[in-house]
């Protein structure tokens, strides 16, 4: 399908990763939505930016871990554009929760945002999306989904977790909606990480180096425009960190 004229809402995409997505899609024409719950300075910058590339655009106010909230943000892109062709689950939090410090809340909060997000948004967006001709849902989960690393357990099986959502709505919505997964490796650091461990991080990546923002939003794009006989998978953008 082609992005041009489309409808697509990036979740998060007022900054990093989402914000690179969000320009990605309006430079192939997309008209974006962003949503956000406390960054709206940064999606208000976002916004403009997409706007100057020459598309519509919103920024609108959600916590997707509520089913009103999510149903709310749905209803306004239904009354300000009539359609929703994309839409990209990226939101998401990455805490380090060491194992020894682990709390039932630390749990709730990654699984809320990084897995009960997407698939409620997957769930209120899809009467829009069925109505498009072809849509697409991105879901961009991580190499940790299958291959989780010390010291953060909970957002680990909230990956994994979306990549085994990718597989049950890729069924669930055939053949109208294709489903793709995304899976990032070292893309961008936490803030807490020291440049000693970003330097540990490199040498376990065989392409021996941080990945950016931009092949994420790359991906995105070719998951979406590069083939329509793409549904269920999920695609490694890692380095080759999920096989060294």
């Amino acid at each position: 399908m082609k992005l041009s004229g489309c409808v697509a809402l990036v979740t998060g995409g007022g900054k990093r990763v989402g914000q690179a997505i969000a320009l990605a899609l309006a430079r192939h024409q997309a008209h974006v939505v962003i949503s956000y719950q406390r960054s709206k300075s940064a999606a208000e910058e976002t916004v403009r930016r997409v706007r100057e590339i020459g598309v519509q655009a919103q920024a609108l106010r959600a916590n997707l871990s509520s089913a009103d909230d999510v149903k709310r943000m749905m209803e306004q892109i239904r009354e300000r554009f009539g359609r929703l062709d994309v839409l990209v689950n990226n939101a998401a939090i990455f805490e380090r929760t060491p194992f020894d410090a682990l709390t039932e809340r630390d749990w709730d909060q990654h699984l809320d945002v990084n897995l009960k997000g997407p698939f409620l948004c997957a769930l209120y967006a899809a009467p829009l999306l069925k109505k498009a001709a072809r849509a697409r849902i991105i879901n961009i989960a991580d190499w940790a989904g299958e291959r989780p690393y010390n010291d953060y357990l909970p957002y680990c099986i909230s990956k994994a977790g979306v990549i085994a959502l990718t597989k049950a709505l890729a069924k669930e919505l055939a053949p109208t909606v294709g489903v793709v997964g995304i899976a990032p490796g070292p893309i961008l650091p936490p803030p807490d990480m020291t440049p000693a461990e970003k330097q540990r991080v490199v040498k376990r990546v065989p392409l021996g180096r941080w990945g950016s923002p931009e092949d994420i939003a790359n991906t995105v794009v070719f998951a979406i425009e590069g083939t329509d006989f793409m549904t269920g998978s999920t695609i490694f953008v890692d380095g080759g960190r999920s096989v060294a």
